[in-house]
């Protein structure tokens, strides 16, 4: 079973290498590691890790924080590896069929963010309406939503009162970003979190700004 482990460190040489160590003694194999954010002397690191059959991802948590200074955000079960050139990939399959890019950015970009769904929502009446969702998007409507249009990428807090019940009761972390104008909005979520970094954001607002050149209005 793979999981995806995301932990802060202090930003000092050593100390991931620590923490590998730490997971190799409870029989747990690093597959990838990314960077997701560094600065103010910590780093956050996203590892997919694969566990033993008959041991809990607990154990991952125990064995990280064993090590001086670091804390586990999450862990939550992953299919793959972390793939950072996925990106350039994206691109090109959207450029490829510009008429049915909206779907394809929308279902390929969670893999990117590492997200659990995607929705791209626009302008509805006097609200806003589903223009597409990835595979794994939830169902339900957005009924009302008091930040679109949007001008740029944020974070969304999943506890306003316009965020739906489920989305709620599942802990989602929701972060937005507009896909060109504002009122064509990127909207995505991780149920059970982690929260999103503001470089995670920025790295979304920067895929969305280069997808939008070739969408079609």
């Amino acid at each position: 079973m793979s999981f995806l482990i995301r932990v802060q460190l202090p930003d000092r040489p050593g100390t991931l290498g620590a923490v590998a160590t730490a997971l190799g003694e409870i029989g747990a194999d690093i597959l990838s590691v990314d960077v997701v954010e560094r600065g103010s002397g910590l780093a956050i690191d996203d590892l997919v890790v694969e566990l033993p059959s008959g041991r809990l991802p607990d154990t991952l948590i125990t064995a990280a924080e064993s090590v001086e200074g670091v804390e586990v955000d999450a862990v939550r079960p992953y299919a793959g590896i972390l793939d950072t050139h996925r990106e350039l990939e994206l691109v090109e399959e959207v450029a490829e069929e510009p008429r049915k890019g909206l779907e394809v950015f929308t279902e390929g970009v969670p893999k990117i963010i590492r997200a659990g769904w995607a929705v791209v929502v626009g302008p509805e009446g006097t609200g806003v309406g589903r223009l597409t969702s990835s595979s794994a998007a939830p169902e339900t409507r957005i009924a009302d939503a008091p930040w679109f249009p949007l001008e740029r990428a944020t974070v969304l807090d999943g506890e306003d009162e316009w965020v739906p019940e489920t989305w709620r009761e599942l802990g989602t972390e929701l972060a937005a970003t507009p896909l060109g104008k504002p009122d064509r909005v990127l909207v995505v979520g991780r149920p059970g979190g982690p929260m999103f970094r503001a470089a995670e954001v920025a790295r979304l607002a920067h895929l969305a700004g280069i997808v939008a050149v070739v969408l079609p209005d």
